[in-house]
């Protein structure tokens, strides 16, 4: 049997972003993001979106520069 999957409400998903990466994130951002491009993949259940924490982890983690040692390095 395989695992359901999870998703988390906007709201929660915001939390996840703070919360596990330590990136500022805020629902409205996300809900702008959603909008313009941008964000997090994410699915919709009826009018209400809904994110994968694998999605949030893959978005969180390609916002993430590799390490520099000042900044004007290119990267």
């Amino acid at each position: 049997m395989t695992a359901t999957p999870r998703y988390f409400v906007r709201t929660h998903a915001a939390h996840y972003v703070r919360e596990t990466w330590g990136l500022p994130c805020s629902p409205r951002w996300l809900a702008k993001l959603a909008v313009v491009g941008g964000g997090p993949v994410f699915r919709k259940a009826g009018k209400t979106p809904l994110y994968a924490p694998a999605d949030l982890d893959a978005w969180a983690q390609s916002r993430i520069s590799g390490p520099r040692l000042s900044t004007s390095d290119v990267g």
